[in-house]
């Protein structure tokens, strides 16, 4: 019996050109779509105005604006708060950029963003709230996540926000919201951290990474931290046991073993860090990489993808996640706050209309703790 004859090459060719052309043709059709839909209206206007920082195009931070702006009412669900300070992250670079090129097709907008306000961390006091709130009244001292967090009044739904410690500041609560609950629940939950392992922490004097060797330690983990030199000596007032600074050693040469690995940077090969991890260990793949690696197709969730399909060939595993904001681990944040065994860390602090400037900082990429906007400061 002859065997099987293989397909001729110009088959599958042809086969590939069709696929390809199916996908640009998806594309096409889902770009032409996302450019002619009409888009509801962003928030209830109040028929006031506001001071916001807003951006009109993607681009570099030149593109930011200070302009005068609807004053939102609060969702039925949401409470409106009189921003004090909100804090910068990775995430309105993100935004501000339009990139990786992929959010801009799942709704930040093709050409031009849909919503030109900015900033998400925010910390206040609730003006006023929507029908449904149960747990805020005007005058309560709040933070959480928010829109336009970088103006004078932001509305946030009701589960994204807490009250704030009173020995805390604004400008300290502001830092907390989305680097704070990533570092939770990376470590708690991603990475199944528990009293007595071991865990390696690069990336720990970012804003998430501040977060993330105090929490651990709260965990009763030994912490080794990665850092460099100038940010020594603040890593190891965190509590970290052990410090490398990156400038003078590998820690991918190491010898050591670690029972989980908090990556904050992303800025190596994910297999260089398995012989790193024992046996059953976990790595968390939290960071991306910079600014310059977001201007492609998917940009940092590349990586996220590799670590998935890395999982299924190994046995260590390889764990990705998105924070999810919620009431209850800003509540256990609290806790921890008013127990002192963490503290925001904040680095600058820049005022409403020097946004700009902020991002520029940030976009850089060696910001220590948390940059922070002040738009009301405390008397």
């Amino acid at each position: 019996m002859s065997s099987p004859q293989k397909p001729k090459r110009p088959l599958l060719k042809r086969t590939s050109i069709r696929i390809v052309l199916v996908v640009v043709a998806l594309v096409a059709a889902f770009a032409v779509y996302e450019l002619t839909r009409p888009e509801p209206p962003l928030y209830r206007a109040s028929g006031q105005f506001m001071k916001a920082a807003v951006y009109h195009d993607y681009g570099s931070p030149d593109v930011i604006r200070l302009e005068q702006i609807d004053k939102p009412l609060p969702g039925d669900d949401q409470v409106l708060i009189k921003v004090h300070a909100a804090a910068l992250n990775p995430l309105d670079w993100h935004y501000m950029e339009g990139a990786p090129y992929i959010m801009r097709l799942m709704g930040a907008g093709l050409m031009k963003p849909k919503d030109p306000r900015l900033g998400v961390d925010v910390a206040g006091v609730v003006e006023s709230v929507g029908k449904n709130v149960t747990k805020f009244k005007p005058g309560d001292a709040v933070y959480g996540v928010g829109d336009s967090a970088f103006a004078e009044y932001s509305p946030a739904p009701e589960g994204k926000i807490a009250l704030k410690p009173a020995d805390i500041s604004f400008e300290q609560a502001a830092a907390v919201p989305i680097a704070g609950i990533t570092a939770l629940q990376g470590l708690r939950d991603a990475g199944q951290l528990k009293a007595g392992q071991k865990i390696l922490i690069n990336g720990a004097s970012g804003g998430v990474g501040t977060f993330a060797v105090q929490i651990a330690k709260s965990y009763g983990a030994e912490v080794t931290a990665v850092c460099s030199t100038k940010n020594v000596d603040l890593v190891r007032s965190l509590g970290a046991d052990h410090i490398i600074d990156y400038t003078k050693e590998d820690f991918a040469q190491s010898n050591q073993k670690y029972d989980v690995i908090y990556d904050n940077v992303a800025n190596r090969p994910l297999l260089s860090y398995r012989h790193l991890l024992k046996p059953s260990g976990i790595y968390v793949l939290v960071g991306g990489g910079g600014p310059e690696e977001s201007h492609a197709f998917l940009g940092p969730v590349r990586n996220w993808i590799k670590a998935g399909v890395l999982s299924w060939f190994v046995k260590q595993k390889f764990a990705t996640f998105l924070a999810n904001i919620n009431g209850p681990d800003l509540m256990a944040l609290n806790k921890m706050m008013e127990a002192k065994s963490v503290t925001p860390v904040i680095d600058r602090t820049y005022a409403l209309d020097e946004v700009p400037a902020a991002m520029r900082y940030v976009e850089a990429g060696h910001a220590r703790g948390k940059v922070i906007i002040v738009v009301a400061p405390e008397s």
